[in-house]
């Protein structure tokens, strides 16, 4: 018979801790009385955040509410709702959105990659469920990795230096979006998630895997260039910090 985890048992490594925490505190990602809406897809970098957030939930002097969000998009074979025992057994609030965005988009994507179109639907169905459950903040996962991608990506194919902003307002100003994992690399999201037995979900999106994507070109040429030089990130981050303290649309 498998282990029965407590989830609720679990503590972050200190050093993740003090890279989220002095994220949140140096970009003001989270207020006294916000409503925190975390958006969960069930992968290892959303699941640690949603532990590390809800501790600084129970130690932080900011007062807070926490609750997650899941979009399941329709994939054969992503089956998000197996968090539902995970949710009820930390006590977080879940959403669980599920829409045919695979299926839409053979008739309405035009121009552009199937994963950015995704994307946009998972934004625009979390901003929908943060205005009807009346929550003013939404968290997303997206670590130092990613940002350095979409930095390398930008200069690389628009000519633009641009990248993920720690805390800025949506379009319709009425919702902002966190990123508190801007300074944690993704093998340490990857470490404790693995470590702890956290509940991931496999995606098994078919755009996603048969076809090679821009970012996961970045992925390893980044992941290939640390290996000569070991302050790589560290030196991004610095040369991006003003990209992402920036409070502009983005």
């Amino acid at each position: 018979m498998s282990e029965v985890i407590d989830y609720t048992a679990l503590k972050a490594p200190k050093s993740l801790l003090k890279l989220v925490g002095q994220a949140l505190v140096k970009h003001e990602m989270i207020q006294d009385g916000d409503r925190v809406l975390l958006g969960v897809s069930g992968g290892k970098d959303s699941l640690t955040l949603l532990h590390v957030l809800k501790h600084f939930q129970r130690h932080a002097p900011v007062k807070f509410e926490l609750a997650a969000i899941t979009v399941d998009p329709q994939v054969p074979g992503f089956e998000p709702k197996k968090l539902q025992a995970y949710m009820d057994a930390m006590e977080i609030p879940w959403f669980f959105e599920s829409q045919p965005i695979m299926d839409n988009a053979k008739g309405h994507m035009s121009g552009d990659s199937y994963c950015s179109w995704c994307a946009r639907m998972k934004r625009g169905i979390m901003y929908t469920t943060c205005r009807r459950e009346g929550y003013n903040v939404l968290a997303l996962a997206q670590h130092l990795d990613d940002l350095a991608e979409s930095f390398l990506m930008s200069a690389f194919y628009n000519g633009q230096l641009r990248t993920m902003k720690a805390n800025y307002w949506n379009d319709d100003k009425d919702i902002r979006v966190i990123r508190p994992l801007i300074e944690v690399r993704e093998n340490q999201t990857r470490d404790f998630a693995e470590s702890s037995g956290l509940p991931i979900i496999p995606d098994n999106c078919p755009a996603c895997f048969t076809m090679p994507t821009e970012r996961q070109h970045m992925k390893e040429l980044l992941l290939g260039e640390a290996k000569r030089n070991k302050n790589l990130y560290k030196s991004l981050f610095k040369a991006m910090e003003p990209l992402i303290s920036d409070r502009n649309d983005g």
